[in-house]
């Protein structure tokens, strides 16, 4: 990746690694913006919305440096190195990531390293899928009654999935995880196979936080059967646990599927 920049300055430059949040741009913290607003240079992940990107300075360079499965624009490393070596030219560069930074973000790598170089880093929290669209879905992760914890599971991996799944299976909590649906199959798999019940409430959301949206509820069992029937496509979020029971009751943004429903236009 090549950049045609230069920068007026001696001193060594400062990277804010900002959350984006999961796509509505209104969920944008004000610090969030400032850091847009007031960047050299912009590098943007795969999961920015369209409607966030929209609020780029139009004299500030960005650069896509996003990965999708097996699609790197930049690896890792070399990500690093370029902000390295932009901000030690004095640039301040705003790394603008989906969601948290700190949340399946690897915000933590880029941080250790650039603060190896001696460069000066901030954090700027986003609201993170897990959260944001879950109650974008009238989903609440924890409910009183229901369930008083909830964790935040990644199905991100080369191969096999490195996960405790018994422990998982006997939290009877609320479980979310994220960029799971090529893991479906195994997700679902284990989880009965340790003990959660085929019939636990589970939901799939696409496109969480943005106008496309799309809800889809039944049991644990269903959500193979679910994602294919529906076609969907990352980002998705999977959500386990009885607090999916609330998804029809509290539902306020998007569109809604339940497993009952769809029976019901199917045998239509």
């Amino acid at each position: 990746m090549m950049f045609k920049l230069v920068k007026q300055n001696n001193g060594v430059g400062k990277v804010s690694l900002v959350g984006s949040g999961p796509g509505d741009a209104d969920l944008l913290t004000i610090k969030a913006l400032r850091c847009i607003q007031s960047a050299d240079i912009i590098l943007y992940d795969r999961l920015v919305s369209e409607d966030i990107r929209a609020l780029f300075p139009s004299t500030t360079p960005a650069f896509y440096v996003g990965k999708a499965m097996g699609n790197h624009c930049i690896p890792q490393d070399k990500l690093n190195e370029l902000l390295i070596e932009k901000a030690q030219k004095g640039f301040s560069i705003c790394r603008l990531k989906g969601g948290d930074p700190f949340v399946f973000g690897r915000g933590g790598e880029e941080m250790l390293a650039l603060r190896e170089q001696g460069i000066q880093v901030e954090v700027v929290p986003g609201v993170t899928s897990g959260i944001g669209a879950a109650a974008y879905s009238g989903i609440p992760v924890t409910h009183r009654g229901l369930s008083q914890s909830c964790t935040f599971v990644t199905a991100h991996a080369e191969k096999t999935l490195n996960i405790d799944w018994q422990a998982l299976a006997k939290l009877n909590n609320t479980l979310v995880f994220y960029m799971g649906l090529n893991k479906l199959a195994e997700i679902t798999t284990q989880l009965t196979q340790h003990g959660l019940a085929a019939h636990t409430p589970a939901a799939l959301i696409e496109n969480g936080c943005r106008e496309e949206q799309r809800v889809f509820t039944g049991t644990l069992a269903d959500l193979e059967a679910m994602a294919e029937r529906n076609n969907l496509t990352s980002p998705s979020l999977i959500v386990v646990g009885q607090v999916v029971e609330l998804a029809e009751s509290l539902h306020w943004f998007g569109s809604l599927t339940t497993a009952d429903s769809q029976l019901t236009q199917l045998s239509a």
